[in-house]
């Protein structure tokens, strides 16, 4: 398999920008109808995001070895649209007829292969994947059972689940609501896991966003949600608890994993009186922007905890302004801490370089990217969006 034509062919397809959805939509709901009702009713923010998330997964098909986890979880993850296995040889087969059709005379016998051996390694480990968890539930239920605005731009949903529902802090789970069906969002609970089943998320209404706002606006106590599993590992403790110093870094709403992190901790620390140290960072744009403090307020005065705050686009805000990153490279060295990054995907890309540049090795970096094609608009954020700084694939497979 030749990963270097692999790629280069990709590179040829994606220059004819949306020609190449429309396409590969025009094929796949020709040749297979019956996969329309699995994709979001209104098509406008999806027919760009599946292709190009299938030609760059394929397309780097050498790095599998390093991202199997996370293509394992896109699997399980994907039960949740009602995929079944005979799903991916249509959507196989319209990627290869797409590319063919824009490739002309350069789309060679060998280069067929070449696609359709890397798409069914990709499509294989996600099968195998789906198949595994078929003893679970491919969806939770829950029922909202309070809302909160807590600024103009952002506001918490708390549900409870009808069933158990076992995740880690740190972890990311895709919600659907009522009001957008088929339009699924990954967000990450504020904390660990609760007696109660209850479950709250962090949103940042996006002018325009279609999830965001009906999270915000439309959503109410006793609406009924559903959930797919917990997805995710890099932002997690590890589970032998041999846990590291931790320098949290969050954007926005992209502290609320953090917070989940910072929980545990504090668990930790109550539980056996030690623990880690923590060094949590939070970045907003508008001082009006640092709505997690009364999260925050709970560990006041912990001895084990330090905490930075920096406003990048007020110039009249009293306390430390830009980047966040660059705040908090420029407090260390931090030797010993394992860093961890979650915010858009400009800020995560920032916070890293900053980073790295400090002297943190990167693989003491550690951020998630859940850009997968079938959750919501690329223009959305909430609490987990983030660019990676280690090895990913940032697409999904399956569909919706």
């Amino acid at each position: 398999m030749d990963a270097v034509a692999l790629k280069r062919t990709w590179a040829q397809v994606a220059a004819h920008g949306d020609a190449v959805p429309g396409y590969f939509y025009a094929h796949l709901f020709l040749t297979h109808p019956e996969v329309r009702d699995l994709f979001p009713v209104t098509m406008a923010t999806q027919r760009d995001r599946l292709v190009k998330a299938l030609g760059r997964m394929v397309s780097n098909v050498d790095d599998i070895g390093e991202v199997v986890g996370y293509i394992e979880d896109l699997g399980r993850d994907h039960r949740k649209f009602g995929t079944i296995a005979g799903h991916y040889p249509a959507v196989g087969a319209s990627l290869l007829a797409t590319l063919k059709h824009f490739l002309g005379d350069t789309w060679t016998a060998e280069l067929a292969s070449d696609w359709a051996e890397a798409y069914g390694l990709i499509a294989t480990t996600m099968i195998t994947a789906a198949e595994g968890a078929e003893s679970e539930p491919a969806t939770w239920v829950a029922e909202v059972v309070a809302t909160e605005r807590r600024g103009m731009d952002v506001g918490t949903v708390t549900i409870r689940t009808d069933e158990p529902y076992a995740y880690r802090a740190g972890q990311s789970l895709a919600v659907e609501v009522p009001q957008r069906p088929r339009q699924w969002r990954y967000l990450s609970p504020t904390h660990p896991q609760r007696a109660d089943s209850t479950i709250t998320f962090h949103v940042q209404l996006v002018p325009g966003g279609q999830v965001s706002g009906a999270l915000l606006r439309d959503v109410k106590a006793g609406d009924r949600v559903r959930l797919g599993p917990p997805v995710g590992d890099l932002l997690t403790l590890p589970s032998d608890g041999d846990w590291p110093d931790l320098l949290l870094v969050g954007g926005g709403t992209g502290i609320a994993p953090l917070l989940a992190v910072l929980d545990e901790v504090a668990e930790r620390h109550r539980s056996s009186g030690t623990g880690p140290r923590v060094a949590l960072y939070h970045g907003v744009r508008h001082s009006w922007g640092f709505y997690a403090n009364p999260e925050l307020d709970r560990y006041a005065g912990a001895p084990w905890l330090q905490t930075g705050f920096a406003v990048s686009d007020d110039p009249s805000f009293p306390g430390p302004r830009g980047l966040i990153g660059d705040v908090a490279a420029a407090d260390g060295p931090w030797d010993g801490f394992l860093a961890m990054v979650c915010g858009s995907p400009r800020m995560v890309g920032h916070t890293t370089a900053a980073l790295l540049h400090s002297g943190i090795a990167s693989e003491w970096i550690r951020s998630e990217k859940y850009d997968d094609p079938f959750t919501q608009p690329t223009g959305e954020t909430g609490s987990r969006a983030g660019a990676p700084t280690v090895a990913r694939l940032g697409a999904g497979l399956g569909i919706q």
